[in-house]
């Protein structure tokens, strides 16, 4: 699988409009070598479908993680989709959510793309 040229700026069609925040996270699963950590992060970007985050941890595309953030303290399944580059002791992790959540971020005025409907693959009449 090739990584994304830009996970933040690409022109790729997507699911679901990506959002440039910090967001603070706690990540815990299991990392490349098989210990379990729980990590206190950031995210880069968010979507409906998942996030970019910094992440000190070592893990591997496809393994299976959890995220927590304040808004949200039910703890959130996702998949890891792509491992980047480490700057400072921190890899960019892109995790994808085992189904939609655009309300974990608790972002005050979502992107119109994260409606429900749309999300469904359903189309809303407009007036």
């Amino acid at each position: 699988m090739a990584p994304p040229l830009n996970y933040a700026g690409s022109s790729n069609k997507r699911r679901s409009q990506r959002v440039i925040i910090s967001v603070p996270v706690s990540v815990s699963g299991k990392m490349a070598d098989g210990n379990e950590f729980q990590e206190d992060a950031v995210t880069l970007v968010v979507n409906a479908h998942g996030a970019l985050i910094a992440l000190a941890a070592r893990v591997k595309e496809a393994q299976s993680l959890f995220l927590t953030s304040r808004g949200s303290p039910q703890p959130q399944e996702c998949r890891v989709v792509y491992v980047g580059h480490s700057d400072g002791g921190k890899t960019q992790v892109a995790v994808e959510f085992l189904q939609a959540a655009p309300d974990f971020w608790h972002i005050s005025f979502p992107p119109d793309d994260w409606t429900a409907s749309v999300l469904e693959g359903k189309a809303t009449p407009t007036s």
